[in-house]
Order: C-alpha cells, then sequence, then structure tokens
C-alpha cells in the first residue's frame, strides 16, 4: 500500500474516534498536508507531514506507514512521529494550562454563597422600615 485517503489514515493513527469526525476536522480546514489544506478524499503517503489541531492543541508529525485498519494504542503510534517542535508547543500549553488561574475565581460577583443568602434573608427579615419607602408623606 503505497497511498491512503487522509481521513482513513488519521481515523486508523487514532487521531479522530470516527471517520465522520476526521472528515469533519478535514472540511473545516484543520489538517494540512505539506503546508496545503486538504479535502477527505486527498491521499497521504510515508513522509508526507501533517499538521492537524484537537481542540486547541496543534500538532505536526510525519507520517512513518500507512494502515486502513484501526489497531490498538500502540500499534497505532508506529504509524507516525511527532516533531520535536510540536512535542514542545504542546508540553509548553500544558504547562501554561496547569499554571493558569481557575477561571472561576475571577468572578467578582456571581450566585451568592449560602452565607450571603442567609445575610439577606436577614435582612429582609429585619424590614426596611420607613427609610426605604417610597410612599409619599404629607
Amino acid at each position: 500500500m503505497e497511498r491512503l485517503r487522509i481521513d482513513k489514515w488519521l481515523w486508523a493513527a487514532r487521531f479522530y474516534k470516527t471517520r465522520s469526525l476526521a472528515c469533519d476536522e478535514l472540511e473545516r480546514g484543520r489538517v494540512r498536508i505539506n503546508g496545503s489544506p486538504v479535502k477527505p478524499a486527498r491521499e497521504v503517503k510515508i513522509n508526507d507531514l501533517i499538521e492537524l489541531r484537537i481542540g486547541d492543541v496543534p500538532r505536526s508529525v510525519q507520517v512513518l506507514a500507512l494502515s486502513d485498519k484501526r489497531g490498538p494504542a500502540p500499534m497505532a503510534a508506529l504509524l507516525y512521529q511527532e516533531t520535536d517542535e510540536s512535542m514542545q508547543l504542546r508540553q509548553q500549553l500544558a504547562q501554561q494550562r496547569r499554571l493558569a488561574p481557575e477561571p472561576a475565581l475571577s468572578f467578582a460577583q456571581g450566585r451568592p454563597t449560602k452565607r450571603d443568602r442567609r445575610a439577606a434573608d436577614e435582612l429582609r427579615q429585619q424590614g426596611w422600615g420607613e427609610r426605604w419607602s417610597a410612599a409619599i408623606k404629607h
């Protein structure tokens, strides 16, 4: 086998769980072969450089072998080799995600805590009194 459809190869190499997911990513332009965007029917050859993005993580891999059958993960890993630059970038992005602050902590307001709710209920029980009345006195 000298050539294979890119969608089949991406599925067999376990980058995407189904061929239809691989086709969707190809049609959205998230996969490139040797720097150019491709369609699902494009054929991939050994030594092609494939650039793809899974989620927010970009990867660059070189094709080492072709297979149209999806096998276990250790066998799928033998179909490609990730470039050094791609591995370094992936590690840097993982490090940034680990060190990034929790997004929920940035909210100054939001849903009140149980303590806040009880304090508000306590104020309502006391009543607002005459101070906040909208009635006009004569």
